[in-house]
């Protein structure tokens, strides 16, 4: 293991880089932080690149050599300057970012598609619902907010190493996604009250914090209302999605 103490070492410069979305594409990486989200990507299979780990952590630095990492000992100044979270911990890495294109014909199960979703933390919840729930991926269209920022990666809690995440023009996918069977049903103020049929292929649309699912969006899909009790008029797109996630699942699996 090689050892850095300088809190300006090269190496160290460009792993910070990789807090913003230009760094992220020109290197083609990710960073992730924390013992649980890098023991996640190691176990998933992730294509680790580097690690940074502070001393007195040997049995974790061989399982991150053995997963390919080129392995750092950091003195905890530089482990601060690494990281963005307050009281870092004790090991943090970078991952090579998986390039998912989306697919010719899409896995038979639950897909969750974003449609312009902007908030980093939404995403990385909206992630680890689906994730937790069963489904088969995550469609992103555009707009949406960079799944492989530090936010998202943290809110997802290693979700994002559980599922493929596709990118592409939502309106096109959804298309082929009709095509090939599956039902599409969109949250919407001016949708039913009740929940299509569940069939095995189904695929929930979840639309942007201010606006909702775009016009070209919602033409293709099953409007439904989430009914509301109180007097909050809407919901905040995460708990939406988490509400309507399970609701699908569970009907999915009856």
């Amino acid at each position: 293991m090689l050892l850095i103490e300088s809190t300006r070492n090269e190496t160290v410069k460009r792993a910070r880089q990789l807090a913003a979305r230009k760094g992220r594409l020109e290197q083609g990486l990710h960073f992730i932080e924390g013992d649980k989200l890098v023991r996640e990507a190691v176990v998933s299979g992730a294509e680790l690149y580097e690690a940074f780990i502070e001393e007195g952590h040997e049995l974790m630095a061989a399982v991150l050599e053995g997963a390919g990492a080129k392995v750092y000992t950091v003195k905890r100044t530089v482990m601060e300057t690494l990281t963005l979270t307050d009281t870092p911990q004790w090991v943090c890495a970078t991952v090579r970012t998986p390039n998912v294109p989306a697919p010719e014909y899409y896995p038979e199960g639950l897909i969750v598609a974003l449609d312009a979703v902007q908030d980093p933390g939404n995403l990385g919840t909206i992630l680890r619902t689906a994730d937790a729930m069963g489904a088969v991926g995550l469609l992103l269209g555009e707009g949406c907010a960079d799944p492989y920022a530090p936010k998202p990666l943290r809110a997802a809690m290693g979700s994002i190493y559980h599922l493929p995440v596709w990118q592409a023009k939502l309106e096109q996918e959804l298309i082929k996604l009709k095509e090939q069977g599956y039902t599409l049903v969109c949250g919407h103020l001016k949708g039913g009250s009740k929940l299509p049929k569940a069939t095995d292929r189904m695929c929930l649309v979840i639309g942007n914090e201010g606006n909702g699912v775009s016009d070209g969006v919602a033409e293709l899909c099953q409007k439904y209302t989430l009914p509301m009790y109180g007097f909050a008029e809407s919901l905040n797109a995460a708990v939406a999605a988490g509400i309507l996630i399970y609701e699908l699942a569970k009907s999915m699996r009856e």
